[in-house]
């Protein structure tokens, strides 16, 4: 636009008298422009009605920064709203300097009052409205923290036929992460595909930042597939939440985050300090050290210095890995490095101490981090009280409470009483955790639901299950159940996750997202502290153990009802309390429910299905059922070729093979799971199969893996009955060397039977060699064998001489 020498001079003299205007920056002639056609803007607002015709007509000379300054400088939001609506019709008018504008202006006083009022003034007057005058909307209650009139305005924009784009979509996704309706913003992104419109990076950052924040690793890692598949790449960014992610997650496989890691650099992006953090630590949580100083060694080749963050991991990752005597090495090179430890650090030491029953060097600890002159923190004074508590130590952990109480910059939390309800619960005083825990509120700290589900757990163990179920009851109180009463009635009843997510998607395809949202905000409602599935797990435990399987059985279908779904843990739970009270037909109904539900079994599960199943002789069956366990942890289409082999020793009965092949796959990754060794050994001892099951035990031994006291006991059982004193012997043997402090029943069972074979002096060595690992014979020994020994005189004798 060419100005001639006269409007040149109108402008400068224009520039002169107006007041504020802000000082003009590079070319004159330009900047006197954008300043006349801001001017007559200015105008067009003031004077024509409606505006949007004569805006048109100098729409030609407009620029994004032109209106910015329109709006920057315009005193009336409803004339500026209009504007900025009008402004949206071209992309090239909008930029974020005039979003932030009209955000401004509609958090104010009556401004999303009057941004209505000029929508309906619109739409009534047949003007098309575009989606960024709705986008601007969705930002501005969000930042209000009115996410509900968010949802509102997403939902009401086919009212005013307008279709969203997808940096609306963006918008709306980022207030659903924020509020964690997840169910709605996967039915709100798949709505978005069905529809055609194509996600851009910004729409994959929100929801995998948002699953990843909130543990939901799986639903973040399909949600990476579907953005690569779409060929927009990952960057560093997003590659390292993912990471981060994988690492906390409770099933993860180191293979899993190597191979992702692997891709990440053969795909070019930079590894920088903060994904090289993100992955030494997220391998030390998972206690894969060798992995993590391997990683070390590579990422120290490429310049990277290992920082208090790093070493911080490493030392956790030791304790977790139970390599706690290489920690004081680590702490050496630390401080040889000019590290200094911090806070956190400390509080790492002081619960890596305490957890590995090294509450001195706890304490210890403690005392040279405040004579470094650092102040323990709320989570380092709880470290050191749970140690306190775990040792039964509970004068000092009470003192330590005392401590924080007086002191300033840091206060007792709910997790701080919690653990010494805890606590008290463990060492059986139920009055003084009652008394800790009604004092709780008036000394302004309100129990959490952790605190509740200590004490129910607490009292159920104690068998108080009346008192348990009272406290079950009082959290209740704030749960409404009509919301639930009504979802889990009628043709469209809601009762698991899946029906639930149905229902969602329904309701986005219909537009009712604010039903949808007002829905899922109900459901996580959580006005006062009401029972989650580890309050309801901890109830059936209790209910199963004293057999009273009915009520148990009725907590598990009430929990549905109201919400819950049941976890592995509940299924585990139930099915072990319903084979205790032979209901197996019942049992295996659960199983299948659980199966079919989508919760995938646990390795705790199938360990009590192959217990009762050995209980009641199906050895083959048991045996089969955790072979089936480990093929489903396979990835899709991998075969292992040990399990393979495993599986053929077995079906050609060669058992002893078949154990030994498993053994050694377990080994080899350090996954190994005693439980399942011990299930199989004792089973086959109940079946009168002492052979096999000493075949077992042969295996586990020459691959120094301790045999359990419970196995031992069942061997030296079995065999005595079989006949085979001299094993037996040997098996006892076996655990006076390991130390084990066997029951008086089986030891004086064994005696017995070595008596009625006439081998009173292997008696005689074996009491003797009781007594030199520290049992107390005169407790110990019962007649006749307490009446033998205290007659004989004990000489060196070989065993079976």
């Amino acid at each position: 636009m060419n100005l001639t020498p006269q409007i040149r001079r109108s402008v400068l003299n224009l520039i002169a008298k107006r007041s504020g205007f802000r000082c003009l920056h590079g070319n004159l002639l330009t900047t006197a422009q954008d300043f006349i056609i801001s001017n007559e803007v200015l105008s067009v607002l003031e004077t024509v009605n409606p505006m949007e015709d004569a805006l048109e007509k100098i729409a030609p000379f407009l620029s994004c920064e032109i209106v910015s300054d329109v709006l920057r400088e315009q005193r009336r939001p409803e004339l500026g709203f209009r504007f900025f609506i009008w402004a949206t019709r071209r992309r090239s008018f909008c930029s974020r300097d005039s979003r932030n504008l009209v955000m401004d202006m509609l958090v104010k006083d009556g401004g999303f009052d009057t941004y209505w009022k000029i929508l309906e003034e619109l739409k009534n007057s047949n003007i098309q409205m575009h989606s960024p005058t709705f986008t601007v909307l969705i930002e501005a209650y969000a930042k209000s923290g009115l996410a509900e009139k968010a949802m509102e305005s997403f939902g009401r924009m086919k009212d005013f036929d307008c279709k969203p784009d997808v940096h609306t979509y963006n918008s709306i996704l980022h207030v659903m992460v924020q509020k964690e309706v997840f169910l709605l913003a996967l039915a709100v992104y798949n709505q978005m595909l069905k529809l055609d419109y194509n996600p851009n990076r910004s729409t994959f950052v929100i929801l995998i930042h948002g699953f990843c924040k909130n543990g939901k690793t799986d639903d973040a890692l399909k949600v990476f597939d579907e953005m690569t598949q779409k060929g927009i790449p990952p960057n560093t960014e997003i590659y390292t939440v993912i990471l981060s992610s994988m690492c906390k997650a409770k099933r993860t496989r180191t293979d899993d985050v190597h191979r992702l890691l692997n891709t990440m650099m053969a795909s070019g992006c930079y590894l920088d300090s903060i994904t090289r953090n993100v992955v030494l630590d997220g391998f030390c949580k998972l206690g894969q050290m060798d992995e993590a100083f391997a990683l070390l060694q590579l990422f120290e080749k490429e310049g990277y210095v290992l920082g208090l963050k790093g070493y911080s991991s490493l030392i956790h990752g030791l304790f977790k890995a139970n390599r706690y005597d290489e920690v004081p090495v680590w702490l050496k090179k630390m401080l040889k490095a000019g590290v200094e430890p911090d806070v956190v650090l400390y509080t790492i030491l002081i619960r890596g101490y305490c957890r590995v029953d090294m509450v001195d060097h706890a304490l210890n600890t403690y005392n040279e981090m405040t004579q470094r002159g650092l102040s323990p923190d709320t989570y380092c004074y709880n470290a050191l009280m749970k140690g306190f508590c775990d040792k039964g130590l509970l004068d000092k952990a009470q003192s330590l409470l005392l401590e924080i109480s007086k002191k300033t910059d840091c206060f007792p939390t709910s997790s701080t009483y919690t653990i010494l309800i805890c606590g008290m619960c463990r060492n059986g005083l139920l009055d003084e955790a009652r008394q800790i825990f009604n004092q709780m509120e008036n000394l302004g700290c309100s129990p959490s639901i952790i605190t509740f589900n200590a004490l129910i757990d607490g009292l159920c163990k104690a068998g108080q299950l009346e008192e348990a179920c009272h406290l079950f009851y009082k959290m209740e109180i704030a749960k409404n159940p009509s919301l639930f009463l009504r979802l889990s009635q009628g043709s469209e009843r809601v009762m698991d996750p899946a029906s639930l997510q149905a229902m969602v998607e329904r309701l986005c395809e219909s537009g009712l997202i604010l039903n949808a949202y007002k829905l899922l905000m109900l459901l996580a409602a959580d006005s006062g502290v009401v029972p989650d599935i580890t309050t309801y797990n901890i109830l059936i435990n209790g209910f199963c153990k004293a057999k009273s399987i009915d009520c148990a059985y009725m907590l598990f279908k009430d929990l549905q009802i109201k919400g819950h779904f049941p976890d592995a843990v509940t299924y585990g739970t139930l099915i072990d309390g319903l084979y205790r009270v032979d209901r197996h037909e019942d049992a295996s109904r659960v199983f299948d429910h659980m199966v079919k539900n989508g919760c995938t079994p646990s390795s705790a599960v199938y360990k009590s299905l192959m217990t009762w199943l050995c209980r009641k002789g199906k050895l083959s069956v048991a045996f089969s059922l955790w072979l089936e366990y480990l093929t489903s942890r396979l990835p899709p289409g991998q075969e292992d070729e040990t399990l393979k082999l495993a599986k053929e020793h077995f079906e050609k009965g060669k058992l002893e093979e078949a154990v030994r092949c498993l053994l050694e796959m377990n080994l080899k990754l350090k996954n190994l799971d005693i439980a399942v060794y011990t299930i199989w050994l004792i089973g086959l001892c109940q079946a009168r199969k002492s052979d096999e099951a000493l075949k077992i035990f042969h295996v586990l031994k020459e691959q120094q893996v301790d045999v359990t006291p419970p196995s031992c006991v069942m061997l030296i059982n079995g065999l005595s009955k079989d006949g085979n004193l001299e094993m037996a012997v040997d098996i006892f043997l076996y655990t006076l060397e390991k130390r084990f402090m066997l029951r008086p029943r089986i030891c004086n069972q064994l005696f017995r039977s070595l008596l009625s074979q006439d081998k009173r002096k292997t008696v005689f060595v074996l009491i003797k060699r009781m007594g030199s690992a520290g049992y107390d014979l005169d407790e110990y020994l019962h007649p006749p064998i307490s009446n033998v020994w205290n007659k004989q005189e004990i000489n060196h004798v070989g065993i079976f001489q």
